[in-house]
């Protein structure tokens, strides 16, 4: 009896240590590897934070400071000094192309594209606000809202309210949602989708009753329905 317990003791160490030792031995016959791949994980994430660190957070103060100079300029809407420098900022151009990937460079995409929606450049306003990206809502709204206005000028009702219809999906805010639907409905019109047109405006006399838009939406309302009725 005492002798199959004491069988029973060696067979129980013997199954706990054994993955033990299996283990070590695996580590021993592969200790090059293992260190190399923790010290190669240990130098990626040392680098990652020296870059954030030492090159892109100067670089974000840079971006920020000649951003502003420009942002000085549109604001007195001098969109061909603020696009291209005045000689004391490098212009939003510049900053997209200098200072990509950062904050300050993105958002010059943007301001780059308003500045060539104001300058008759439609093409080209397009081009910089489709390379524009942000998580803000309202401005999200915007941006993607003038793609379609720059579609419009460029005699293209078809894309243009594609952009509007996508730039009401991504908000429900009172103050542009209805902007937007508005010119939704009139590029729904231009192309001859009545329907469509008076789907948009219908929702901004029942949704946005008390925005500026809703007066005119409410006589577009009555006409498209008069003329559907025929």
């Amino acid at each position: 009896m005492a002798k199959n317990k004491k069988n029973q003791e060696d067979e129980v160490l013997i199954d706990v240590t054994a993955p033990i030792s299996k283990a070590e031995q695996f580590f021993e016959e592969n200790r090059n590897i293992i260190l190399g791949a923790v010290i190669g994980v240990v130098v990626v994430a040392a680098a990652i934070v020296g870059y954030n660190k030492l090159i892109l957070a100067p670089k974000e103060k840079s971006a920020q400071y000649e951003l502003y100079l420009a942002q000085d300029l549109l604001e007195v809407e001098d969109f061909n000094g603020a696009l291209n420098g005045d000689g004391e900022g490098i212009g939003l151009l510049a900053i997209t192309s200098e200072y990509s990937g950062t904050k300050a460079g993105n958002l010059a995409r943007y301001y780059a594209g308003v500045s060539y929606l104001n300058l008759g450049e439609y093409t080209e306003a397009i081009r910089y606000l489709d390379k524009f990206s942000t998580k803000d809502e309202i401005l999200s709204v915007i941006s993607t809202g003038a793609i379609g206005d720059a579609f419009m000028e460029l005699n293209q009702p078809k894309e243009a309210l594609e952009y509007y219809e996508k730039a009401v999906r991504k908000s429900t805010n009172n103050f542009v949602v209805p902007v937007y639907l508005q010119r939704a409905g009139q590029a729904a019109m231009k192309v001859g989708n009545d329907k469509k047109a008076l789907q948009h405006f219908k929702r901004i006399t029942e949704d946005f009753q008390q925005s500026q838009e809703a007066n005119e939406a409410k006589k577009l309302v009555a006409m498209l329905e008069a003329r559907l009725a025929n």
